[in-house]
């Protein structure tokens, strides 16, 4: 999908889209239980491969509006007959081959192109210790991927550096096998609150485990016991219209309570940057005013998802804005430190690139319309589309239909504020 994005005052008020993040997990614990009733799960592209992946491994799914009715296998999952298509999902394929490690027999998970692309080697590694078998199809960890199970449990060391969904797929896993399993972490942990909220939503579920110095224990031999489970909102998401009001004028975010989802720092760095934000954290609403933005520097080691938000914030920053540790970036849908500093410098933006950094350089620039390339990223489609609001004439987006991977309705959001949005062509 080709679009027009034109220079826009914007106003008004939204409601985050549900966590993406937690509708994974609540979709994978709906299929290894008896059964779970997810209330407001968000239901896009990637999700809806979590849902197909659930089926595969025998667990009946029923949409009813705003929730999800899973009956599971009860700790019992059935390698598919069938391989298990991820479509552009990596957090589908990293969580679900947890589940195929559970499993007597072969399960095969593939992805489109973009997935055959992502590492998940120390996965592999980790199941093959475990007791199972994990294999690549393209012998570098990426998809096909061949798993056999069941995993009995035991220990494995996997590095912390590349993916905290490696991690977070042992720890769903964990509880079903035989013997516990413990999970030594070793260099440092990136996205760590990614595993938060994991650790999070196993002690929802009702599941045991400690951690410790070198990583985390959990038991085996218990299962998954709750039978509701209610998706907060997803600040990450939250995070694009918030950007939109700092640049160009004021809006409030509505189901925003707190939670340990790690891109909930969005408020704080807003903040930081000069605008004039409050969050009402009983009433989850986050409200928001367009102020005079100053460069800050950033680690986003834990938040990588909010880069591409950053980035374009940075542009209409008075100095330098640097953000670093990100080299994890490197293996998203696309290369994210590349395609930022590639389309935002078509836009008339002083931005520069390292191996784990990018420096934008506000008053070295002036938000100008180009076309841009979305790169088929969710997350790089909707950065250039805040870019387009606040740039001074018409910015046209290429591959813009991936915001369906985890804001359906960000558009229609957009809209709803007051931007000015036209799709030139839906089939390109």
């Amino acid at each position: 999908m080709k679009l027009s994005i034109s220079p826009t005052d914007i106003s008004g008020e939204v409601e985050a889209p549900p966590s993406k993040s937690h509708t994974h997990r609540a979709i994978l614990a709906g299929c290894l239980s008896e059964k779970l009733k997810i209330s407001d799960p968000l239901i896009s592209e990637d999700t809806k491969a979590s849902v197909r992946c659930a089926k595969k491994f025998g667990a009946e799914v029923e949409e009813k509006q705003n929730e999800l009715l899973i009956n599971g296998t009860g700790g019992r999952p059935q390698a598919p007959k069938k391989e298990i298509n991820c479509e552009n999902s990596g957090t589908t394929l990293r969580l679900f081959a947890g589940v195929a490690s559970l499993c007597n027999g072969f399960s095969v998970l593939v992805g489109d192109e973009s997935l055959t692309e992502r590492p998940n080697q120390p996965l592999l590694n980790s199941i093959e210790d475990l007791g199972g078998v994990a294999v690549s199809g393209n012998e570098d960890g990426s998809a096909p991927i061949f798993i056999r199970g069941p995993i009995q449990g035991g220990e494995t060391e996997i590095d912390g550096n590349m993916s905290s969904q490696f991690i977070s797929s042992l720890l769903l896993a964990a509880p079903l096998t035989e013997r516990g399993v413990e999970i030594i972490i070793k260099n440092s942990l990136k996205s760590r609150p990614y595993v938060d909220i994991t650790l999070k939503f196993l002690q929802k579920m009702g599941i045991k485990y400690e951690e410790t110095e070198s990583g985390f224990k959990v038991q085996g031999n218990q299962n998954y016991g709750k039978e509701k489970f209610k998706v907060p909102g997803d600040f990450s998401s939250a995070s694009y219209p918030l950007a939109a009001g700092a640049l160009t004028g004021d809006v409030k975010v509505r189901n925003l309570h707190p939670d340990p989802q790690g891109d909930s720092e969005i408020i704080d760095l807003l903040d930081k940057m000069g605008a004039k934000i409050s969050w009402n954290k009983e009433d989850g609403i986050v409200e928001l005013t367009e102020g005079d933005l100053k460069g800050i520097e950033f680690d986003a080691s834990d938040n990588p998802d909010l880069v591409p938000t950053l980035a374009v914030l940075g542009t209409k920053a008075n100095g330098r804005t640097k953000i670093t540790n990100i080299e994890h970036l490197r293996y998203k849908e696309t290369d994210r430190i590349e395609a930022l500093a590639t389309e935002l410098s078509k836009m008339n933006v002083d931005i520069e690139e390292g191996e784990d950094y990018l420096i934008v350089n506000g008053n070295e620039s002036e938000l100008r319309g180009a076309e841009v390339d979305g790169k088929a990223d969710h997350r790089m489609v909707m950065a250039l589309s805040i870019a387009g609001i606040a740039a001074k004439g018409e910015t046209i987006i290429e591959r813009a239909e991936s915001v369906e991977i985890s804001y359906p309705d960000f558009f229609e959001d957009l809209s709803s504020l007051g931007a000015s949005i036209e799709i030139l062509d839906r089939e390109n």
